[in-house]
């Protein structure tokens, strides 16, 4: 079964009754879009704007759903509609603006976040500005022009719009449903799992239940998603970090909001707390200029250590497709005392990834083993790319002869050739750290993947 077809199954039964139900289609929208299946996200808000031709927030919903399903393009044309006819409200106009960036235009991208957060100052984002070059650097203030106008923009808004605490989920995805990778799941069972199992037997040889495992590897292999489903295998609270729920231009919030999501993990016990992409929020001190970034890894640091509260049942995850540009510290015992390189997966990986993401689609004679012996360095994400090309191609010949025919082998061959490997430009990368700079062993997994040594 696919990623919460428990949940989106019965709206879509739902919807067989009431077609035109658009409480309903919107709600289904959502939920797929939590669930990240945004390519079906796209098709039910584009069902709405037919049934609600005029609501602005749909079409930015709908354009959203495009841009996170790869399809920006589609979402471009959306919003130049929506602004060049005056309908665009904040979202909108945000949204536009990273559109505008994502292709280069970064002086339009500018305007349009301007004309967002005037209209809207709790969308401030702080790691969007850094990226467009309108923000501060880490000793303060530094005016480029830019700087002036954001701070007229925010007077009276207080010191910071952002609360410092992010979303909880209960996740449903368990290990079952993540293919492969089964060295890592064994680790993170014995580090996080049997200790919420079996508390007893780790409260007899006076070992707590936390801490923290780092994951690094190339993008696409299922870090984010592992993480999401170990707290599904012990029913735990799970919080996602992302480098926008931390950082802020203003001096001292940042740590404000890391102090506040380790409490609201605390709170929530038991708890997976994940930091994706972790190198941003906790980069070597050594490589910075100011003093306000060194506070924020200070500060994260302490939080790891449970310095002013206790981190017991709070269990720690984090992931990074760079980890020689985090902070050594971080590395001691105690904080991420678990360092697992997660390598694209392994023939038997490949294969149980198609077949769970090919559940529920229609599909006949595919030789799942056979076509995983020849996509050799794909990730899960290229896996993924590989059969939305496929079932792209379905659907064009479906449109042409109005019989719609199932997925065979052949049309993921096919599909596959166009899929070129996203991980071996990681691994050019991480070859130069793990021949050169490779102090204490730290990439000796990454050289025996390469069978350099």
């Amino acid at each position: 079964m696919a990623s919460g077809d428990e949940a989106i199954l019965p709206l879509r039964e739902a919807l067989k009754v009431s077609p035109n139900n658009l409480p309903l289609r919107i709600h289904l929208a959502q939920t797929l879009t939590s669930f990240a299946r945004h390519g079906e996200a796209a098709l039910e808000y584009l069902e709405a704007t037919k049934l609600s031709p005029r609501d602005t927030t749909l079409k930015v919903s709908l354009a959203e759903a495009y841009r996170y399903d790869g399809k920006g393009s589609e979402a471009m044309v959306i919003m130049e509609h929506l602004v060049h006819e005056g309908e665009a409200n904040a979202a909108a106009n945000l949204l536009y603006a990273r559109l505008l960036f994502e292709t280069d235009d970064v002086s339009g991208a500018k305007h349009q976040y301007r004309k967002a957060i005037e209209a809207d100052g709790s969308l401030t984002d702080a790691a969007f500005e850094n990226e467009l070059g309108m923000g501060v650097d880490l000793d303060g203030f530094e005016d480029d022009g830019d700087v002036d106008e954001l701070g007229r923009i925010r007077a009276g808004h207080g010191e910071t719009n952002a609360s410092g605490t992010t979303e909880i989920e209960r996740p449903k995805v368990k290990f079952a449903d993540v293919g492969g990778m089964e060295g890592l799941k064994e680790e993170i069972r014995m580090k996080i799992i049997h200790p919420m199992n079996h508390p007893e037997l780790y409260e007899a040889y006076g070992k707590a239940i936390g801490g923290g495992i780092l994951m690094y590897g190339p993008p696409g292999c299922g870090k984010t998603y592992l993480a999401r489903a170990t707290a599904g295998e012990v029913n735990a609270s799970f919080i996602c970090v992302s480098i926008h729920d931390v950082l802020d231009m203003w001096i001292g919030n940042s740590e404000q909001h890391l102090h506040a999501i380790f409490e609201q993990a605390r709170a929530n016990t038991p708890c997976v707390l994940f930091f994706d992409e972790v190198d941003a929020l906790a980069a070597s001190r050594s490589d910075m200029r100011g003093s306000a970034g060194r506070h924020t890894i200070n500060q994260f640091l302490a939080e790891l250590d449970g310095v002013q509260s206790s981190n017991e049942g709070v269990l720690i995850l984090a992931a990074t497709n760079a980890p020689w540009h985090l902070d050594s510290a971080f590395r001691r015992p105690g904080r991420f005392d678990r360092i697992i390189f997660v390598p694209p997966p392994d023939v038997g990986g490949r294969a149980a990834i198609t077949e769970l993401m090919l559940a529920g689609k229609p599909v006949e004679k595919v030789d799942a083993e056979g076509l995983a012996k020849k996509i050799q360095d794909f990730s899960g994400a290229d896996i993924k790319a590989m059969i939305d090309i496929a079932v792209e191609r379905k659907l064009a010949d479906a449109m042409k002869t109005g019989v719609p025919t199932p997925l065979m082998t052949k049309d993921l061959q096919k599909a596959a050739k166009q899929v070129k490997p996203s991980t071996k430009e990681w691994f050019a990368t991480a070859r130069n750290y793990a021949m050169y700079s490779n102090q204490g062993g730290a990439y000796d997994e990454i050289l025996d993947y390469l069978k350099l040594r």
